[in-house]
């Protein structure tokens, strides 16, 4: 790799690192490792009124890091960044799920 492409490189990946580093969006991308859920299954997993949650999930749509999916009036996020979901995989299975167990995340995570 060339030093140009390795510094465009770390700067795309410092920025994802950055997004990353935020409690709440890290918490979110970990309940989306198992699959897609809407703002409101979301906020009531992490214990997080509306606002704020709207709040952390639009600034993961507008990183790329998460896509939304209509179904009636809901609004289903799933992540859409590829690597982001790889990183996300490795996190959750390194410091989430329990030892010696199988998860949706697993399953999520064969073809990577």
């Amino acid at each position: 790799m060339q030093i140009q492409d390795m510094k465009q490189t770390a700067v795309r990946v410092s920025g994802v690192l950055k997004m990353l580093s935020h409690r709440e969006r890290l918490m979110a991308l970990c309940h989306l490792i198992e699959g897609e859920m809407s703002a409101g299954e979301l906020g009531e997993a992490l214990d997080m009124k509306a606002p704020a949650m709207s709040q952390q999930l639009s600034i993961l749509r507008r990183e790329g890091a998460v896509t939304t999916r209509r179904e009636g009036q809901a609004i289903k996020y799933s992540i859409a960044d590829d690597g982001v979901r790889k990183i996300m995989h490795f996190l959750y299975e390194t410091f989430c799920q329990p030892e010696g167990s199988e998860s949706a995340a697993s399953e999520a995570g064969a073809g990577l």
